[in-house]
């Protein structure tokens, strides 16, 4: 079901789902966190979904936040979905705009669950230091997703520039299989130290830039990427020791093959990971990343000396 109601107010539109919950049925009890979406309008249906698809693991009330377009004027116009349209979640979408549209936390504050987590998305473009936002500062994790900005690399330099713990980006989680993969391949003998490593991907992809600035960090050695604009996402690895190289090749975005030295060559599926995939993982955690913030802060400075 969804219910449009234009020219309101936050406090209206929290009155209205209470009446929805007790005519309806429906109530709040297990959702376990409130999702603020800050997305733009043409993004919004996608972020849409792919909360939904999350929902039905991570039970919350999802606030959508897209400036209203083509409108000056200071007003509000909501629209509130829920039952099949909602997944297993109840979805506020506000389109402020003119000075409304300023004051973000003033808005979402009416619609928060009582005692459960806030997780601020940024699907599209971030803030300078998601931290300091009016709705990041009230969240307890802070989502952004850099391969969506029109500058993702740079993007990502911004991030490491501001980071805060509870700050995750969508990038690093994409690559949370490539990084298992590599620790298991590691985790077998001979157990020799990597004395190189190479990672190839897309030119602008910003996991290219995380999954090397983790393999140089964490294994202590020089790091090169090889950039291709017309692959899809990274396409493959190669860990050089001294008895021979572990490459993990995936040429199609779909499949994985993983070579060792005296071993034969293992068919991994390895698709692209999908956002609701992300999301959700990130959503299960609800815990601040440090791993993330080592590699942020420390491993991806040299990774720009190769950029």
């Amino acid at each position: 079901m969804i219910i449009d109601i234009p020219q309101t107010t936050a406090g209206a539109v929290a009155k209205r789902l209470i009446k929805i919950r007790e005519e309806g049925g429906a109530i709040a009890l297990g959702r376990v966190l409130t999702l603020v979406i800050m997305a733009d309008e043409k993004g919004i249906e996608e972020a849409i979904d792919a909360a939904n698809d999350a929902s039905r693991e991570h039970p919350c009330r999802i606030v959508v936040l897209a400036t209203a377009r083509g409108r000056t004027t200071d007003g509000l116009d909501a629209q509130i979905r829920v039952g099949g349209d909602a997944g297993a979640s109840e979805v506020i979408v506000l389109r402020p705009s003119g000075a409304v549209a300023e004051h973000t936390d003033t808005l979402v504050m009416p619609l928060l669950l009582p005692d459960a987590p806030i997780v601020a998305w940024w699907p599209d473009e971030i803030p300078t230091n998601p931290s300091k936002d009016l709705i990041g500062a009230m969240a307890k994790i802070r989502i952004t997703d850099t391969m969506n900005c029109a500058s993702p690399r740079e993007s990502l330099r911004s991030l490491r520039e501001n980071h805060s713990p509870g700050d995750i980006d969508l990038a690093w989680t994409r690559v949370t299989v490539w990084r298992g993969l590599l620790a298991a391949a590691l985790d077998q003998a001979p157990f020799e130290p990597v004395e190189a490593v190479v990672v190839e991907g897309n030119a602008s992809h910003p996991s290219v830039d995380l999954l090397a600035a983790w393999l140089g960090h964490y294994l202590a050695c020089p790091v090169t990427t090889h950039r291709d604009a017309s692959a899809h996402a990274i396409t493959k690895v190669v860990l050089r020791r001294r008895t021979g190289d572990i490459v993990l090749d995936r040429p199609d975005g779909a499949v994985a093959i993983l070579s060792q030295p005296g071993q034969p060559s293992h068919r991994i599926a390895l698709p692209v990971r999908q956002l609701r995939e992300c999301l959700s993982e990130e959503l299960r955690r609800l815990d601040p990343d440090e791993v993330y913030s080592d590699v942020l802060s420390s491993g991806l400075t040299t990774v720009d000396a190769d950029a």
